[in-house]
């Protein structure tokens, strides 16, 4: 066969092929011998590698590819971060932290700094809300902070992000969090978790404290004395109080702060008394179908939209016409649209959530009144006044028996119209002593009780929020005699403005019952 191929082909085609099967042989031999080189490497490598331990931590890659560990990006970073190690590891002079903390300390008194300090918090969520907050928690002396976002830096974001600059712009909050912190409370140890919140995770990231554990430490592993919710997805959110509810962690959640502008409407209390807010809405729902109804306590905003406020806008038809509008948002759930928000409002339910956390923890009184500005006696006497009205119209309609008659309304709700819908004003006058609350129209099938609930032995009257009106007392009764029991109208009787007046309450707060 070699010698019929050497008769047949030409001695310049066999060098060709002898070279190309020279250089096929040799290429197999080079990469051989680097799989095996690399190979050695590799192992060497792996073998150099000590074990994990309180000396040596290791975290993994985030699942978005990016570094767990906080990058430094200056001179003066990389010295905070030295300063901060040999502070966590307790070469820090004591009498510097508490010169630091001496506002706190007479604050709070030496019983309330050491139970601050010997805590545990964890912040989910380090936008407007979560920056502030943990920035307050780790300037008054909580010495163990695990913080969890998964998000970057954005340009959009420093105009309510506590400690973003320019130079932060496309990292990781949680490094940008940390790094700052660094430079402020040194001696505080920040477990830094670069991580998107899931039911898968939540285990785990609100687990024990487990972050470079020190000898004195009064009590190894830990669970978390509080958890910050300053999240603004309504899926992790609900997961997350569910979650800490079953469980029995402390858990204070803070609502919606976008399109709001009044930093007075702002409150704590608990969940099922949020209002007012398309996300404590839908959070109050979906907690309650998984059976969470309350005890979870929660800031929120009672200001109502109005006309010439921020509002978020729908998206455009243009968008829609391209489909899979979902897809616009960083991930599945998230909200695909700038929200408008002025930067003082997320700090503002920043530090009130901080506020509550350290009270709570440092064991200082918290007195203050939920939403009703302690006015109790006031609204029972309203809804006093306006059972025994209801009644005097149902007695005197067709001889019903107004005997048991019970009214749709709590002291709740005379509270909000009160306070929110009517500004704690007579609709007539203006004035915002002696109020009464009262019908506005006379129903038009009169004052009868209603027939479904009669058959089961109860007496009750319609009565919704929105055909209700604040007059005082005085005001109250004429109304009564002219509309309620004569046979004038609001327009005979009241002044343009007056009807403007109560036509504008009432349809505000029907686009606005939605969230209550």
């Amino acid at each position: 066969m070699a010698q019929w191929f050497q008769r047949h082909t030409s001695t310049t085609v066999q060098l060709g092929i002898a070279a190309t099967c020279g250089a096929i042989a040799a290429s197999t031999i080079l990469l051989t011998a680097h799989a095996i080189h690399r190979r050695q490497a590799t192992e060497e490598l792996k073998a150099s590698i000590p074990e994990l331990s309180l000396k040596h931590r290791a975290t993994e890659l985030t699942e978005y590819g990016g570094a767990s560990r906080p990058s430094i990006s200056n001179k003066q970073d990389e010295r905070s971060a030295k300063i901060a190690a040999r502070a966590r590891k307790g070469d820090y002079d004591e009498e510097l932290i508490l010169e630091q903390l001496a506002r706190n300390r007479v604050f709070l008194k030496d019983e309330g700094l050491t139970k601050l300090r010997n805590s545990f918090v964890v912040v989910v969520g380090l936008g407007g809300v979560g920056s502030h907050c943990v920035a307050a928690l780790a300037r008054s002396g909580v010495s163990r902070i695990r913080i969890i976002d998964f998000d970057q830096v954005t340009l959009s974001s420093l105009n309510r992000h506590a400690l973003a600059t320019l130079a932060d712009v496309g990292t990781p909050k949680v490094h940008c969090v940390r790094k700052r912190l660094e430079q402020i409370t040194p001696w505080i140890r920040i477990d830094t978790r670069n991580e998107l919140l899931s039911s898968q995770s939540m285990e785990t990231l609100l687990g024990e404290w487990d972050y470079e554990l020190r000898d004195d430490d009064d009590e190894h592993n830990r669970d978390p004395d509080w958890v910050v919710d300053a999240i603004d997805n309504i899926d992790s959110k609900v997961a997350l109080l569910q979650y800490c509810a079953i469980k029995g962690i402390k858990v204070i959640s803070a609502m919606g702060a976008g399109c709001k502008s009044d930093p007075t409407r702002i409150q704590v209390g608990d969940i099922s008394t949020s209002t007012d807010d398309p996300l404590s809405k839908s959070t109050r729902r979906r907690l309650r179908l998984l059976g969470v109804k309350d005890g979870i306590p929660a800031v929120f905003s009672s200001e109502k939209p109005g006309e010439g406020k921020a509002e978020l806008l729908p998206i455009t038809d243009a968008e829609f016409e391209k489909g899979n509008v979902d897809k616009l948002g960083v991930l599945p759930e998230f909200r695909v649209r700038i929200l408008p928000v002025l930067g003082t409002m997320p700090a503002v339910f920043g530090y009130t959530v901080a506020n509550h956390v350290i009270c709570s923890i440092a064991g200082y009184p918290m007195d203050y009144r939920i939403g009703d500005k302690g006015r109790d006696k006031m609204y029972d006497g309203i809804l006093s006044g306006l059972q025994g009205l209801e009644g005097r119209l149902v007695r005197a309609t067709d001889g019903q028996d107004a005997v048991g008659l019970r009214l749709p309304i709590g002291r709740d709700d005379v509270s909000y119209l009160v306070e929110e819908v009517f500004r704690a004003k007579s609709v007539v006058s203006g004035l915002s002593t002696r109020l009464a609350l009262i019908r506005w129209r006379k129903p038009a099938g009169g004052f009868k009780i209603d027939e479904a609930y009669h058959k089961e032995g109860q007496k009750i009257i319609k009565l919704p929020l929105v055909e209700l009106v604040v007059m005082t007392k005085e005001e109250a009764q004429k109304h009564e005699n002219l509309i309620l029991r004569g046979d004038s109208t609001p327009e005979q009787i009241y002044e343009p403005d007056v009807l403007a007046m109560v036509k504008k309450r009432h349809e505000e707060e029907r686009a606005y019952e939605k969230y209550r």
